[in-house]
């Protein structure tokens, strides 16, 4: 039988297969019932500075200079005593996690500014979390603020957090940077542990008849996987940090695409919130009765194995491949 473990951020899991941030571990019922379909692991719904702020302290320059000019400004932000339980209620959450599952239970801070609020690090680490992860996203709408400025601000981030905490830390990036390797390695060097690639931003949408912003969640697909996929491949073996596929993973192919790419695990969530969470125990089955197909014997097997460093074609992750691409069009009658 295929050996389905792995290893992340220093955690040995039973599989690939870890729920990412969402409102599935609002409940403790439910991340039981993660735990019992196969979950190797569950990340805990984000808690926001702007939540451990919320009484009226400055949150940083970052903040402020971008206050009612676009949609970080404060007063787009719900009331955080209604968004959920506050940052008191967050701990005490994991604590009642951690008594109730045996699988790790992974912190989730969201934030940017350096500050007081990254105590709060400390304090998930002392409520008994696994690991933290912290979700990087900032949107930048000040003309005065260059992608200079952010990105020290954020390594800076993360070094305050790695000295406030012993636990792993990995950080969750979205995909708009200029060059992602570069940044990669200096928040690899600032001491982070893993890596989540990527974050997906929920777009605004505009209602055209009552001239208003409106907020649309929209949930992944498949397709969402080739952005990840390819920085996956691209970073695996270049930056010494483990990395961890999110956003497009729906099907036993596209976790095992994941770990061919060089992610220790796939993380999941729209896949549950659309079709329940015993979808995790097909998933499971599924990937081992892939391995089982194809000879793999672990999951360690195939890590990395078609990561661009491995790959016979390794300028298929790149520009080259782009021009391949439009010329294959060049071929085709219309």
């Amino acid at each position: 039988m295929a050996n389905l473990s792995t290893e992340y951020l220093g955690l040995i899991l039973k599989n690939p297969l870890v729920v990412s941030a969402s409102p599935l571990s609002k409940k403790v019922d439910t991340v039981r019932r993660l735990e019992e379909v196969g979950a190797a692991a569950v990340v805990v719904y984000s808690l926001f500075e702007e939540q451990i702020m919320r009484e009226g302290q400055a949150l940083d320059q970052f903040l402020l200079r971008s206050t009612e000019t676009g949609a970080e400004a404060a007063g787009y932000f719900p009331q955080m005593d209604t968004y959920n339980m506050g940052a008191e209620g967050y701990l005490t959450h994991i604590e009642r996690l951690k008594k109730a599952v045996q699988i790790p239970i992974i912190g989730s801070l969201n934030g940017i500014s350096s500050g007081g609020w990254v105590d709060y690090a400390h304090k998930i680490e002392q409520a008994g979390a696994d690991a933290l992860e912290l979700n990087l996203y900032y949107l930048p709408t000040h003309t005065s603020l260059s992608a200079a400025e952010l990105e020290d601000a954020y390594i800076e981030l993360v070094r305050q957090i790695r000295a406030r905490i012993r636990i792993p830390l990995a950080v969750k990036l979205g995909p708009q940077f200029t060059a992602i390797p570069n940044f990669a390695k200096r928040i690899a060097d600032a001491g982070a542990n893993g890596l989540v690639l990527f974050n997906r931003f929920y777009q605004p949408d505009l209602d055209v008849e009552t001239l208003e912003v409106v907020p649309n969640l929209q949930l992944s697909t498949s397709a969402d996987l080739r952005l990840p996929l390819r920085w996956v491949a691209i970073l695996y073996g270049r930056v010494p940090i483990d990395l961890a596929l999110t956003s497009g993973v729906h099907t036993n192919l596209d976790v095992v695409k994941a770990i061919m790419a060089g992610a220790s695990v796939a993380m999941l969530a729209s896949e549950l919130i659309a079709n329940g969470v015993n979808r995790l125990a097909q998933l499971e089955s599924e990937l081992r009765a892939w391995l089982e197909i194809y000879e793999y014997e672990s999951i360690a097997q195939m890590k990395g194995s078609m990561s661009q460093k491995n790959v016979a074609e390794p300028a298929a992750f790149e520009r080259a491949n782009y021009m391949k691409i439009l010329a294959s069009f060049d071929t085709k009658t219309w």
